[in-house]
This record gives structure tokens, sequence and C-alpha cells, in this order.
């Protein structure tokens, strides 16, 4: 088996290529990553069952034609994912998560090989109490260059399907918690177990403390990349993979139990959805797959890594 995976050495995708290499033993699996972020630490102890190969690249100007021969499949990770910052530089971010995704397509299209897109359900951005797959265009609307970006490629990608054949399935991704070898900690969950740990106040937007949004555990992410891999699930459809939905101020609860004197900041953003909203995920668990993450769990695990800094504040 030949798997090619973009943006390899980042959060999500340093857990990957260790969980590929494990369960597809004899594969080659084809790292690709600018290594803008310096996360040389996903290169090690890599596990020996699989055959690796690194290629340092820039997604934006690299031929992935002769990367592709012979894949059975192409895992697109490589984006640009910070959404709060993704206004300071929205043209690159346009450039990468959409242009460079075209780029990835047109090579799969000549090569027939099947592509998995993950998109984020910040594409929502809605005012409905649950939104799904189906869910009308007003439902759809993104609060920030990285949601945009990342929507205008889904349409791009359906379009390729329809008009020249590209066998793709995006993926709308929860917020992602729990940790791995290339974890950032720019999104909420992680974010507020550092600022805790470090004894730092914790910023919460004004408006989100009781807001739910969707949430995906790092395990549940990798579990639904694979599932979707094996059972070929190429049908240009899109699947909301999310484990919980949940608010701040239940998160921030949940890691009073561990560090009970944690202090709250409110801080203003550009990204203000005004109401909660609930995404549900029923469509690829009537494929057969099964969410087993949990939010206590993955918070606590993280606030456990992290105690050996809790007092450098």
């Amino acid at each position: 088996m030949k798997i090619v995976v973009s943006g390899a050495l980042g959060h999500i995708g340093s857990k990957l290529i260790r969980s590929l290499g494990s369960t597809y033993s004899g594969s080659k699996i084809i790292l690709i990553d600018n290594l803008l972020t310096q996360r040389y630490c996903s290169l090690f102890n890599l596990p020996t069952s699989a055959k690796y190969e690194f290629i340092e690249a820039d997604i934006r100007k690299l031929d992935i034609r002769p990367l592709l021969e012979g894949a059975d499949v192409f895992i697109h990770l490589g984006a640009i994912t910070d959404a709060a910052n993704s206004f300071e530089f929205a043209d690159l971010v346009e450039e990468v998560n959409l242009r460079a995704t075209e780029r990835m397509a047109m090579a799969c299209i000549e090569l027939g090989v099947p592509m998995i897109f993950p998109s984020t359900t910040s594409v929502y951005g809605s005012q409905a109490a649950v939104v799904d797959e189906n869910c009308g265009v007003d439902d759809l609307k993104p609060q920030s260059p990285y949601a945009s970006s990342k929507l205008k490629a889904e349409r791009l990608l359906t379009d390729l399907a329809a008009k020249q054949s590209l066998k793709f399935v995006c993926c709308r991704l929860g917020t992602i918690f729990g940790s791995s070898v290339g974890m950032r900690f720019h999104t909420a969950i992680n974010k507020f177990c550092w600022q805790a740990t470090l004894g730092t106040p914790i910023t919460v937007w004004k408006t989100a403390i009781n807001q739910n949004r969707p949430y995906l555990d790092l395990d549940d992410c990798i579990r639904a990349i694979q599932f979707i891999s094996d059972k070929k699930i190429f049908d240009g459809e899109i699947y909301n993979i999310v484990t919980t939905n949940s608010s701040p101020g239940n998160i921030i609860e949940m890691i009073r139990r561990d560090i009970p004197n944690l202090k709250i900041e409110y801080v203003e953003t550009k990204i203000m959805n005004q109401l909660s909203y609930h995404v549900k995920a029923e469509k690829i668990q009537a494929k057969g797959f099964k969410f087993t993450g949990d939010l206590g769990r993955g918070i606590g695990e993280t606030l456990a890594l992290l105690k050996g800094v809790q007092t450098h504040g």
C-alpha cells in the first residue's frame, strides 16, 4: 500500500503517520511538509513496520505527480489552519488552502488517485441551533478567511468531481483536542490547557463562553480518516467528523477539576458568531463509524502532559 500525506508533520499529521505505519505494515508512506513551523520532532521514532519518505516542499510549488504515482490514497492535510490570525494574511490563506488544493486535485485526477480533504465545521458559522451536511446555503457563514478558503475548496472539489471525475471525500472536522508529537496550542481546548498550567488567565472571546461548538478527539479523527480509506468512501460527499459539542464554559469547568484556581480573561475577536450551534455527525455514523473519544479524558491527558510546566508561568 502507498499513502501520500501533505501537512504530514502537524497536529493531526504527526499522529496519523504513526497510526498508518502501525496499521498498514509494509506500506510506503510519503510525507510532505514545508517545515515552516519547524516540527522536526514529528519525524522522530516513526514505526519501523512501514517505509517512510520525507519531502520538504511547499505545496504551492511542488509537482506532486511523481509522488502520487501508484498511490492508493492522498490525504491532503497541508493547510494554514489558524482561524483567528487568518485575517492578517488572508491572501496567503487562500493561496495555500484553495489554489494549492486545486493543484493537488488536478494531479489526483490525472493519476486516478482518490483524495481525502479535511475541511472544517467552521464553515457553518450558523444561525441555526442544529446543523448537518444537508443544511442550506444560509447556514454556511464562515467567519474567518480560513473557514472561507475551506468552503471555497469544498465547492471547487465538488465541481471537479462532477466535471472531471475526481474521486474524493470531504471531512468537516470539529476543533481538534488531544495530544500528538506535532501538536500546537492555538485552538480553544489546547490553548486553555496551556494557559491554565502556566497559571495565566484563560482568554475567552466575550461572546463565546456559553456558545456550543463542535470538537473532535484526535484519535477519532485518525480513526475516521483510516475508516474512510479502508472502506473507500470516495463518493464526493461531505461528512461531519465531530466527537462532541460543548461550550468554553463547560470546557473550563473540566479544566478546573485539575486546576481549581484558574482565572478567566474576556477578549475581543474578529470571529464573533452570536449564537450557539450544534453540529451533527450522523452521516458518517450511518456508514458504520463509531466515535469513542471523550472530552474530559482528552483534557485530562493534555493537562497531565503539561504538569511539568505548571510552576513556570
